[in-house]
């Protein structure tokens, strides 16, 4: 929902990478985002931000399963007015950040419009724990399809309970959680009036490769030499890997937490991608207004790391890419980098909700296992990285899933099948995403309709239009902002 240091920091440190995907992050979740963990429940003395909980069936397409489970929901009255649209913001591939209900641009229009606000957890991330584990046999409860049967009987049993029945709905994701609200109204019409899929991956793919030409091209807007230094560095660096003798230096200019051990091909391309996540993190998420998730503001853009890849004091462009490693370490107050793959192995076998990877790495690679692809491999030419080849990703299903690649080729098609790919035939889902965002390849980026409307935002990262307005914001991201609102405005009439 990816690559980037986040293995290492979620298996090991006390700060993890997650992805609020109703807000952030379609993803890479390697290197979504790095924060420490906090609890904001009791932040707000209106109580917005306690816990609720909701009573779901575990399989809501076998009538002879009775099992249940409870659902952790979120909701905020402040603003709504009799008679007043009701907002959900569905909940993405990590834990639910209650946040969201005060502050962002959705809280902004439910102010405006006098909506009632709703945020419901996704199932098996959080607290959101339909089963005793994360075994195999538990995950396959987990899925996009059973996500949107959670949404239609949230809401369905929601309006019934509050006398809501006739209000309008209106669904709001970012990143997944925005496909999800497409998705929801595509599947739902009678239950969801209206959507705002922001940076939603619509299309499934196996092999992402669009994803790192987006990242390319991200960082030739900021300086054409860019993406030529990030490559030099990055072949340099896999011409040294050859030789085992240069592997104590790579581990002191890396700043890894013991010496550099590359024994086999997936070792060789865990590391390489742990290092080119840097880059794609910066891209993902540049100038993305995030400090109130409680991420912390480093200041780290495209603009200091091309500004670093072209510095020439800090030696040749494989010294500088070493140099963008360390910064990110203490950018974070991490120690060090943990780049032992058998670490993530072993990680992964956890099937404890105690476990290492179990704050939403394991939840979600299954989920690219069985429904969605996304691979951000290193197989296309036009691109500054080496390395993470698709059959590095098709190994990790295979070995933690037993997911084979033939078995994966199907469900993405069954999944693009299911809910149409970019050939969406629906109304009233707005699709606002960001030309710096590489996510955007997989997303709606013009009008298929004038009831399905495309808010392209140039020099916007991922999910931009959803953070709170900014004096620094883009003038065009003000007029998205304004744009989407008037949208929804429109269709509330209808």
């Amino acid at each position: 929902m990816h690559a980037g240091i986040l293995k290492s920091l979620l298996a090991k440190q006390t700060i993890f990478l997650l992805v609020w995907l109703f807000a952030a992050g379609e993803k890479r979740f390697k290197g979504f985002e790095r924060f420490e963990e906090k609890d904001n429940s009791a932040r707000h003395p209106g109580g917005v931000f306690e816990d609720h909980w909701f009573i779901q069936k575990l399989d809501h397409f076998n009538g002879a399963d009775d099992r249940e489970w409870k659902q952790r929901y979120f909701v905020n009255e402040d603003f709504y007015r009799s008679g007043g649209p009701v907002f959900l913001m569905i909940g993405g591939e990590g834990t639910a950040n209650p946040a969201w209900m005060q502050y962002g641009t959705w809280i902004t229009y439910a102010e405006k419009l006098g909506a009632l606000c709703f945020m419901l957890e996704h199932r098996f991330y959080g607290k959101s724990r339909p089963t005793p584990d994360l075994s195999k046999e538990s995950l396959q409860f987990l899925s996009s399809r059973q996500a949107l049967a959670d949404l239609a009987h949230f809401r369905t049993a929601m309006a019934e309970a509050r006398g809501l029945t006739n209000s309008k709905w209106v669904a709001f994701g970012g990143s997944y959680p925005g496909a999800l609200a497409a998705w929801f109204r595509l599947k739902y019409p009678h239950l969801v009036h209206a959507s705002v899929a922001s940076s939603a991956p619509v299309f499934a793919t196996v092999d992402f490769t669009e994803y790192l030409e987006v990242v390319r091209s991200s960082l030739a807007s900021e300086d054409p030499q860019c993406p030529l230094l990030v490559k030099q560095a990055s072949d340099a660096l896999v011409e040294l890997l050859k030789d085992p003798k240069t592997y104590d230096n790579i581990t002191q200019d890396f700043r890894l937490c013991s010496k550099l051990q590359i024994q086999t091909d997936m070792d060789l391309s865990y590391f390489l991608e742990m290092l080119a996540g840097n880059f794609m993190d910066v891209v993902q998420y540049n100038e993305d207004n995030r400090e109130f998730e409680g991420m912390k503001d480093t200041g780290i853009t495209i603009q200091v790391l091309c500004g670093m890849m072209a510095d020439p004091s800090l030696g040749v462009p494989y010294a500088r890419y070493a140099a963008v490693a360390r910064l990110m370490l203490e950018a974070f107050s991490i120690e060090c980098l943990n780049v032992n793959f058998s670490s993530f192995q072993r990680d992964m076998a956890n099937t404890s909700w105690e476990g290492p990877s179990s704050m939403g790495e394991k939840q979600w690679l299954y989920q690219t296992c069985s429904e969605f692809g996304f691979y951000q491999t290193t197989d296309s030419p036009n691109q500054p990285f080496s390395g993470f080849p698709l059959q590095y990703f098709l190994t990790q299903c295979a070995e933690f899933f037993n997911i084979s690649a033939e078995l994966l080729d199907e469900t993405v098609e069954e999944t693009n099948e299911n809910y149409s790919g970019y050939d969406i035939h629906s109304t009233r889902i707005v699709f606002p995403n960001g030309s710096i965002d590489p996510w955007h390849a997989l997303g709606i980026t013009m009008d298929i309709t004038p009831n399905l409307p495309a808010v392209f935002i140039k020099g916007t990262a991922h999910c931009a239009d959803m953070y709170p307005a900014r004096s620094q914001d883009l003038p065009q991201l003000t007029l998205a902002r304004e744009r989407i609102f008037t949208i929804l405005q429109q269709w509330l009439t209808q």
